[in-house]
């Protein structure tokens, strides 16, 4: 059978009207802490960590990359040097060596032991909330006192209990959650790029 266009119109005007929905006030509130607290990371140059599992790790690694250089770089005024990020999944060596020698559960935890401090900022992606590394950086956050964000769907599940700020989008589809993440992750970065700390100016 051969879809016709506007079957294909239809599917996508459905889709797009889901994850358009999914961003309400109450969400935007959560986001806006978000994006202050990733400003005030900047302005103390503290650590910010992201982590997350499949689409969501590609995710954490493309936000890295916008708050590491496109923030700083990009947008009105002067170019400034971008935050101090790190997506724990990035590093395949890391990662396979926690993995095998620790578990699986512990490959960000492990991470955030070695690399983070109190005040630093974690900001976990996740559609079912319920993974168990994810789980396990997060209970790492709090005893360490990091900061913990959470971006998740479906029911929100473990992660919802534990992060300090969840942002959750009640959405019953991997696709449309990890579409709210980078569009998180892009709405912040936007806004960073137009709210530059004049306290950062003199780095340039």
């Amino acid at each position: 059978m051969t879809l016709t266009q506007s079957s294909f119109a239809l599917a996508a005007g459905a889709y797009l009207q889901r994850l358009q929905g999914c961003f309400s006030a109450e969400i935007l509130t959560a986001v806006e802490q978000l994006a202050n607290e990733l400003r005030q990371a900047w302005i103390d140059g503290r650590q910010v960590f992201i982590c997350g599992n499949g689409g969501s790790a590609a995710n954490a690694m493309h936000m890295a990359n916008d708050f590491h250089y496109g923030t700083g770089a990009c947008g009105p005024g002067p170019s400034l040097p971008g935050l101090r990020v790190d997506a724990l999944p990035a590093n395949t060596g890391v990662i396979t060596c926690l993995a095998n020698d620790t578990g699986y559960a512990n490959i960000y935890a492990h991470q955030l032991q070695v690399k983070g401090r109190p005040g630093d900022l974690l900001i976990v992606l996740s559609g079912s909330g319920n993974s168990a590394n994810v789980v396990r950086a997060l209970e790492t956050a709090t005893a360490m006192k990091i900061r913990s964000f959470a971006i998740l769907a479906f029911s929100g599940g473990r992660c919802l209990e534990l992060a300090e700020v969840p942002i959750h989008f009640r959405i019953d589809d991997m696709q449309i959650a990890e579409d709210t993440q980078l569009v998180v992750g892009h709405l912040c970065m936007q806004w960073l790029n137009s709210n530059k700390p004049t306290e950062l100016a003199s780095l340039t």
